[in-house]
């Protein structure tokens, strides 16, 4: 079979990457694409992955609507030439070339409607089927829910196994109090008008921080020069030790904040997406691994920071809410080789019987 995996985000490149070896083990042709996306790159060249570059990429929405037509026609010609069967991407453009070469897409989305208005408008209706978590809020019918989120794909115990050689890289001894701070830079299609943390909060997080361990910041942008002395040097793919063996996590990033909840490391987040976005919600009010704030709500934030840090088994209680979480959901990664492999097949077997997925545990 070829299939093309193509990269529209950094944090992709963790949930297709086990996918992407799993099927070209088995033999398939795998082809995976990627626009300039820095971060991402790094990541595929880290892991040996290659890829195909599609070039150019803008933050404005008019920016990105010129740069689109250019990106169908490049996946248009690697579909017809590679003949290519089955398309697996977060990405508005395999869907549409399927409508004109017969090739299948699959979507795998973990963000509700209501979030990403225009990736629901121009993505959902053309692929032929949208992988989502089960708790995700869908119109479409041709959502097929799963047991699990993305952060599973590649933090699931079968997948990820934390290194505590990465602690010595950054001067912590494990058992150590320390805390990651992850600033977002909101430039995605869905962020306009999205607002994070304030500097003003920032500055009070390291200050109420810093009495009580050592203080780490990661960003997707330029950091502010107050900030610098902070910040995290470390190659991408040792982040999900550090932030397993955390203290706490606290920002406004999604991903990073569903990856500190599904390793079992106590997460604060406060953006305008509080409240907004399922699968979070579902980590926070089902299974207590994480909390979500309001900017408008900081003293809240800070009065929770403050009863988490007085918590002397804060560890090990989360330890056992991720355990308790990791009972309900699969092994996300081998629930998508297998759909990859077996699509469309795959895809009549879940909506005859959604609990198949349970031999992917």
């Amino acid at each position: 079979m070829n299939i093309l995996i193509d990269i529209a985000h950094p944090a992709h490149v963790h949930v297709t990457r086990n996918v992407y070896f799993e099927l070209t083990d088995k033999g398939h042709n795998v082809y995976v694409t990627v626009k300039n996306i820095p971060s991402a790159i790094q990541l595929l060249e880290i892991y040996k992955i290659p890829y195909i570059y599609l070039g150019g990429k803008k933050d404005s929405l008019r920016g990105k609507a010129v740069l689109q037509l250019k990106y169908n026609i490049q996946i248009w010609w690697l579909v017809i030439t590679k003949r290519i069967n089955v398309a697996f991407s977060t990405s508005i453009t395999p869907p549409h070339i399927s409508r004109i070469t017969g090739m299948h897409s699959i979507l795998f989305d973990d963000d509700d409607d209501e979030v990403e208005p225009l990736f629901v408008k121009w993505g959902h209706p053309f692929a032929d089927v949208v992988l989502s978590p089960a708790c995700a809020i869908r119109s479409t019918t041709k959502m097929i829910p799963y047991k699990g989120y993305h952060e599973l794909a590649y933090l699931h115990p079968n997948r990820f196994t934390p290194d505590p050689s990465v602690l010595s890289e950054i001067g912590v001894k494990q058992g150590e109090t320390y805390f990651i701070l992850r600033f977002n830079a909101f430039k995605a299609h869905h962020d306009v008008g999205v607002q994070g943390l304030s500097i003003e909060n920032k500055r009070k997080l390291i200050k109420v921080l810093e009495k009580k361990g050592k203080v780490f910041i990661t960003t997707e942008h330029n950091i502010d020069n107050e900030f610098k002395k902070y910040q995290l040097s470390i190659s991408p793919e040792k982040a999900h030790s550090l932030i397993y063996y955390a203290t706490m996590l606290i920002g406004d990033s999604q991903t990073m904040t569903s990856e500190a909840a599904v390793l079992g490391t106590p997460a604060i987040r406060s953006n305008t997406f509080v409240g907004r976005i399922s699968y979070l919600e579902e980590e926070e009010h089902k299974y207590n691994l994480t909390y979500g704030f309001l900017p408008t709500d900081s003293d809240a934030m800070f009065i929770k920071i403050e009863e988490l840090l007085a918590m002397v088994d804060l560890k090990s209680v989360w330890r056992e809410r991720r355990v308790k979480m990791l009972q309900d959901k699969i092994d996300v990664s081998a629930f998508f080789v297998w759909f990859i492999e077996n699509f469309p097949e795959s895809a009549k077997i879940m909506k005859a019987n959604p609990d198949y997925q349970s031999v992917f545990k």
